[in-house]
């Protein structure tokens, strides 16, 4: 158990852990002189069963609760330490906003210095710090009068530490390691060592890791947790790490990095949040406004957007989007401080929902349903929920990796709801069955539209039914759907173009009669093909009579435009069309090149076939090769 410290200066925090543990917790030169806490402090001590307290023991002078909060969040348990001297001052009331505003429910109140005040002072106080308390976290936690000086009281909180200890509900280890350093030294010998508590997951010696958000990547050479020698560190505990890299020096790390496993190694900066602003606030906070915004151990400026309305009245909370000035790595469940922008003041704090939000369109309906939907704690609700509302289909590989769910743990949470699984070569996609059907159902009534309107045409090829269709749909997701209808039989394809089975384009006897004369100039060389001109002249025919068949008959996907009046037949498209992907797979891309010497044309004509297989999308473009896309290495052209 981490227990963290909180209160006013002077009212005797440092003392207190020491009468308790028996350390010291002011390490530095500056503080011993003073006689004040000046950055956080850490002890450590036995408890009956072989487990250890550690103890984060924050400054309390009002200029330093920036030092107050990296050491706040991560803890498990609040000591709020008043004076019954001078009971409750403002650094008290500002702390227990800020633990309230952490969601920190559970703790005690330690009532220090009863050796200077009478009993009766001592009962009014206590009766004060019941009504601090009413309506927070907080509220009916235990007060333990007691002297640090004579040692009065000290054992009832100890003793009452222990059984707590034991009874409080150990954090779990699920989820990817997550540390948020707030200290970062050198040690004579060993090397650079950071300092932390674990949010997440667990470490053990010989682990990689990353320093996010620079991305270096690390070693964990040895672990002390709760100040002991240890093979592994797990959540719930202060761990100290021995870290190593061949790029990583000291200066690599500072207090508010984090150390994580790759895969939430995310940085951004932006995130959407649940936001709450103190009562106790004199206006509306503005939207726009500039802001300190402490989150884990780090302090950045960030600007406040407001997503419901244009401010915030006090005491009221909304959703928000935090932009910040240089890059963090929140995930969805963090707690967060903000502060003024010149740091005089808490502003109030919340919880991220979205660590990954769109930059636009932040305001929509569909947007804030879908944070409503991240409310959720639990994951499969939070799932269902967020399925829902996603009128695209929902990310489910940046669902995993904004609440840090592993994979094998997301992938029997994807099997415990009923859902549609997309598989993309970057993510995957959910869809309620509902909607997936109400998806298909888009495609087919947009086909039949189209069939109704263009009757000349076969119908559209994959891009442009996308386009006219679903056009926010991610594109695989989209290929995916078609698979499906296409093998049902719902759809059907005649080359790249798309349509209903039932639908036919059919030329006139004269036009098939003129076609049939055509047909064997197209097929005599297949890879080049005369133009329409030269068709025209070797039949005597009419240049744009020409023309115009040709249009049509590409409508009923005989032939394919190619490059200006020039037209293959649907074989010759279907041949180039392997040649294009036995070469590219084995060779990762073509080059113009190499597509001319295998269909012995000139480079003029092999450029144009492949500019055309790029506009259809069965290729892209990349410098000088030409490379099959995914969808198109396992997709039936229907050439």
């Amino acid at each position: 158990m981490i227990i963290g410290t909180a209160g006013h200066i002077d009212h005797g925090k440092t003392s207190l852990v020491k009468a308790l543990t028996g350390v010291d917790a002011d390490r530095l030169k500056e503080e011993k002189a003073r006689g004040i806490t000046i950055d956080l402090g850490y002890a450590y001590t036995p408890l009956p069963n072989g487990d250890v307290l550690g103890f984060v023991d924050v400054p309390g002078h009002e200029k330093l609760v920036h030092n107050m909060l990296a050491g706040a969040t991560g803890i498990d348990y609040v000591l709020l330490v008043i004076a019954a001297d001078d009971g409750s001052m403002p650094q008290t009331r500002e702390h227990l906003a800020i633990l309230d505003l952490l969601g920190l429910n559970c703790g005690a109140v330690a009532l220090t210095k009863i050796d200077r005040v009478a009993p009766e002072r001592i009962a009014a106080v206590m009766h004060e710090i019941h009504g601090l308390l009413a309506g927070t976290g907080l509220d009916n936690s235990p007060i333990f009068p007691l002297s640090a000086i004579t040692g009065q009281g000290v054992a009832e909180l100890r003793a009452h530490l222990d059984i707590t200890a034991l009874e409080l509900p150990k954090r779990s280890r699920a989820g990817h390691f997550r540390l948020a350093v707030d200290r970062a030294f050198t040690i004579a010998g060993t090397g650079t060592v950071v300092t932390g508590t674990v949010f997440s997951g667990a470490v053990h010696i010989g682990d990689k890791l990353i320093v996010s958000p620079t991305g270096i990547e690390v070693r964990v050479r040895g672990i002390h947790a709760q100040n002991q020698v240890a093979e592994s560190g797990h959540a719930g505990q202060r761990c100290a790490l021995n870290l190593a890299g061949i790029q990583f020096e000291k200066n690599d790390v500072h207090r508010g990095d984090w150390l994580l496993e790759v895969p939430v190694h995310a940085p951004s900066q932006r995130f959407d949040a649940q936001f709450h602003l103190l009562a106790t606030e004199q206006k509306a906070l503005k939207h726009w406004t500039p802001v300190h915004l402490h989150i884990g151990a780090s302090d950045v400026m960030a600007r406040l957007a407001i997503l419901e309305g244009d401010s915030i009245e006090p005491g009221g909370t909304a959703l928000v989007q935090l932009i910040t000035d240089k890059p963090i790595c929140p995930l969805n469940g963090d707690r967060f401080i903000l502060r003024d922008q010149s740091a005089n003041r808490t502003l109030g704090g919340g919880k991220v929902l979205d660590p990954f939000p769109p930059a636009r369109n932040r305001r929509t309906p569909a947007r804030i349903a879908a944070l409503q939907a991240m409310h959720a704690t639990q994951h499969d609700e939070a799932l269902a929920l967020a399925m829902a509302v996603a009128t695209t289909g929902l990310d489910l590989t940046r669902f995993a990796q904004s609440r840090n769910i592993r994979s094998e743990e997301a992938q029997q949470l994807w099997r415990s709801l009923p859902m549609q699984v997309v598989t993309t070569p970057s993510a995957e996609f959910g869809f309620t069955p509902a909607y997936w059907l109400v998806l298909k159902q888009t495609v087919l009534a947009r086909l039949s539209q189209e069939h109704a309107e263009n009757p000349d045409f076969i119908g559209p090829d994959r891009t442009r039914l996308q386009r006219m269709a679903l056009p926010a749909l991610p594109r695989p997701v989209f290929a995916a759907l078609l698979d499906e209808l296409l093998g049902s039989r719902q759809i059907t394809q005649s080359g790249p173009w798309l349509h209903l089975p039932d639908h036919k384009v059919t030329l006139s006897a004269a036009e098939e009669k003129q076609w049939q004369m055509i047909l064997p100039l197209l097929q005599a060389e297949p890879y080049q093909p005369p133009r329409v001109r030269d068709i025209a002249n070797t039949l005597s025919l009419d240049e744009d009579n020409v023309r115009m068949l040709l249009r049509r008959v590409a409508r009923v996907g005989d032939v394919y435009l190619v490059a200006h009046d020039h037209y293959f037949t649907k074989q010759a498209v279907a041949q180039l069309s392997n040649i294009i992907k036995e070469i590219a797979v084995t060779r990762d891309g073509i080059s113009a090149a190499e597509f001319r010497d295998q269909i012995n044309t000139g480079r003029k004509l092999a450029i144009q076939i492949l500019e055309f297989f790029n506009r259809i999308v069965y290729t892209r473009r990349t410098g000088d090769k030409h490379r099959l896309r995914q969808e198109s290495a396992s997709m039936d052209t229907g050439f």
